[in-house]
């Protein structure tokens, strides 16, 4: 979860400085929020979050000299609080599925930033991954395509247990096994067990894959929830 006292730090990156101007004017109507640092490609991005260290960072996925996907990639690994949103014309469960890879917390089509973007942010702020329906909607259908195109199970697999949903909504919303052997009471060792057993019944060998088998399940909730 992003731990803030008394004012919430948001990061911009987008090559079009109108679309910057929108969500600057957007997110700082809200109390407590401040924008506090804007970027036009992907290398600037990173060097305003090393800097300033914001809660949220808010980028595009096509950018100059270096796109949002490689931005994110890097952030991730240098500002392990700074929770990345994805906001991008791009609608496509491939790219998705790729931002999530690289560790963005969600993912917001600009068609949709003025009704889920302020929501997106709050979510990520309370540790949550945000795709909007429409978002949540591509996922599943590439899913259900990708199902389609796969050969039929001879077997049903066996489903999760309650713990086990408990701890894949956990595991989608980007926490680590110590951060769930903490909210639930039980030890390490018993976290990763469960996570080796829902590996296997689920079928899922990433944490993308296993963000969308929890949204098709229903085990998190979207933004329509």
């Amino acid at each position: 979860m992003v731990r803030h006292k008394k004012m919430l730090r948001i990061m911009i990156a987008d090559d079009h400085e109108l679309v910057r101007r929108g969500i600057r004017d957007l997110l700082q109507v809200q109390r407590g929020w401040r924008v506090v640092g804007e970027a036009a490609g992907g290398r600037d991005a990173i060097a305003i979050v090393k800097k300033v260290k914001p809660h949220i960072a808010i980028l595009d996925i096509t950018m100059p000299d270096m796109d949002g996907l490689e931005a994110t990639r890097q952030i991730c690994k240098a500002a392990a609080e700074t929770r990345v949103l994805i906001l991008t014309m791009h609608e496509s469960d491939q790219m998705v599925r790729r931002v999530l890879e690289a560790g963005a917390r969600g993912y917001v089509l600009k068609s949709d930033m003025a009704v889920h973007l302020v929501q997106a942010v709050k979510d990520l702020v309370n540790g949550k991954i945000s795709l909007t329906p429409k978002v949540s909607e591509l996922v599943l259908n590439g899913f259900l395509k990708g199902k389609s195109e796969s050969k039929p199970q001879e077997q049903a697999q066996p489903r999760p247990t309650l713990r086990e949903r408990e701890i894949i909504r956990r595991l989608a919303e980007g926490k680590s096994n110590k951060e769930i052997s903490a909210e639930l009471g039980i030890t390490l060792r018993t976290v990763e067990t469960h996570r080796g057993r829902i590996m296997m019944k689920t079928g899922v060998h990433s944490l993308a894959d296993l963000i969308h088998y929890a949204i098709r399940e229903k085990i998190v909730t979207t933004l329509d929830s």
